[in-house]
């Protein structure tokens, strides 16, 4: 078994543990919160009677008492079943497979805006140092990072789709626009512009920042001034020699930053009412619907870890020595 396969494997082995801990640790923390979705479902109806109450618990098995139901709940969750939604009353797999891909699609799209461009305006400040396009570029990336994300979302709004109507202002494709294929997709993306944009600029500005601070530090080492030496242009030193250095910080913080950037879609798919798991959580939250949202938990703790194993991997590509030890 060749050195990455091994360190494949041993990761992806370390990430199941990992994973049902916080699946745990989530129902423990959801269960000290008072209240639950019996309460709700009285509220809603008005005029719910004790014995009401008591049978709607005993339904749900929210009359037991909570080491049992702690230990009902790792026992699904050790064969993957994350259990029926309380008030939808459908499997909760089906209802977040229903809104995963919206909110993966605008992850992806929102990490890949952030190193793509974070990359090059890093790369293109830490080669003009001290220069007017150094001093523009740092001033901007302060300003995006210390600008709230909701409100960076609504400006973009007023700007983009109100005053000069060039884009959509919410939602993932028009109502009725019966669109299939790929004429589906191209209006997924057009309505994907404004809240990719918006999560993906605060982390733009840390991409950028971190990559001119990693560039700076590569250039003062021995092997630049010795490619310099040698007569290279700076355009192949930059790219050629102290580029992929640069990058191993930039590949770290992206791995821990991949929880934060789910965190941060939740309030980005409120404000464009982007459809993926953000309305979902904060809809189970509001209902106390404890299965859906132990799910919502669950899953969104299994695609961080995951992301963080492929980081890790993409890691191991640019510095070989990691993968040895």
């Amino acid at each position: 078994m060749g050195g990455a396969l091994r360190f494949a494997v041993v990761r992806l082995l370390q990430v199941i543990p990992v994973v049902m801990a916080i699946g745990a640790l989530n129902f423990v923390l959801l269960n000290m919160a008072p209240g639950d979705v019996a309460d709700v479902l009285a509220g809603q109806m008005g005029h719910a009677t004790p014995e009401l109450m008591a049978q709607l618990r005993r339904e749900f098995g929210l009359d037991r008492p909570y080491y049992e139901q702690f230990a009902i709940y790792l026992g699904k969750l050790a064969v993957l079943d994350l259990g029926t939604s309380h008030l939808q009353q459908l499997p909760v797999i089906d209802l977040i497979l229903d809104r995963l891909p919206a909110t993966l699609i605008l992850m992806v799209t929102a990490i890949g805006i952030a190193i793509v461009v974070g990359l090059l305006l890093g790369v293109a400040a830490a080669r003009r140092q001290g220069g007017w396009l150094d001093g523009v570029i740092s001033v901007v990336a302060l300003i995006v990072y210390a600008t709230p994300a909701f409100w960076l979302g609504l400006m973009l709004i007023v700007a983009f789709s109100i005053h000069l109507d060039l884009v959509p202002s919410g939602g993932m494709s028009r109502i009725g626009a019966g669109t299939a294929g790929f004429a589906y997709a191209l209006e997924v993306a057009h309505h994907l512009i404004l809240p990719a944009i918006t999560l993906g600029l605060f982390y733009v500005a840390i991409y950028t920042r971190l990559m001119r601070a990693s560039m700076l530090e590569i250039y003062r080492l021995e092997f630049i001034t010795t490619a310099r030496a040698k007569g290279l242009s700076e355009g192949r030193i930059a790219w050629t020699h102290a580029f992929r250095n640069a990058l191993l910080p930039v590949v770290t913080l992206a791995g821990v930053q991949i929880g934060h950037i789910l965190g941060g879609s939740i309030l980005v798919e409120t404000v464009f009412a982007w459809p993926g798991l953000g309305r979902l959580v904060f809809d189970a939250l509001l209902q106390r619907d404890l299965n859906l949202l132990l799910g919502i938990l669950f899953v969104s703790s299994a695609v961080v870890v995951l992301a963080s194993l492929v980081v890790d991997l993409v890691y191991g590509l640019l510095d070989p020595r990691i993968v040895q030890k």
